[in-house]
């Protein structure tokens, strides 16, 4: 059975921005730089895939895949694969805002308590 909410993000989303907000409401660059990139998968049936990088490529470059669910204004995403042995398994909620060709994605980080804000925008399909 389709995920609730699966009509309206199944599809592909590029990384916009990917930004810290800091205790006093202060917004910084996240840990891949002010220019990321990134892609993120949200299939119908409930996967998900996320990689993102600095726009420059690597040394960093966060990735993982598993399933996804949502839950009212949340989303989570159960962590089967990972870069990092501890995320392995995780559930990670995030909450969420969708306006259009826009996903706001908020919660904290995989590895600190730092408060993350990732936009993404929807790509359009391509090719036949």
């Amino acid at each position: 059975m389709p995920e609730e909410g699966a009509a309206e993000l199944a599809g592909v989303w590029s990384l916009v921005s990917f930004d810290t907000v800091g205790e006093d409401g202060s917004v910084l660059p996240g840990p891949l730089g002010e220019n990321p990139t990134g892609l993120l998968f949200y299939s119908a049936d409930g996967h998900v895939g996320v990689h993102m990088m600095p726009a420059d490529g690597p040394p960093a470059y966060l990735s993982y895949a598993g399933t996804w669910r949502r839950e009212a204004d949340r989303i989570v995403h159960r962590l089967t694969v990972a870069g990092e042995r501890d995320w392995l398994g995780t559930d990670q909620s995030r909450q969420l805002r969708l306006d259009g060709d826009r996903l706001t994605l908020t919660g904290t980080s995989l590895s600190t308590t730092d408060r993350r804000v990732l936009v993404w925008r929807r790509l359009g399909r391509t090719g036949p």
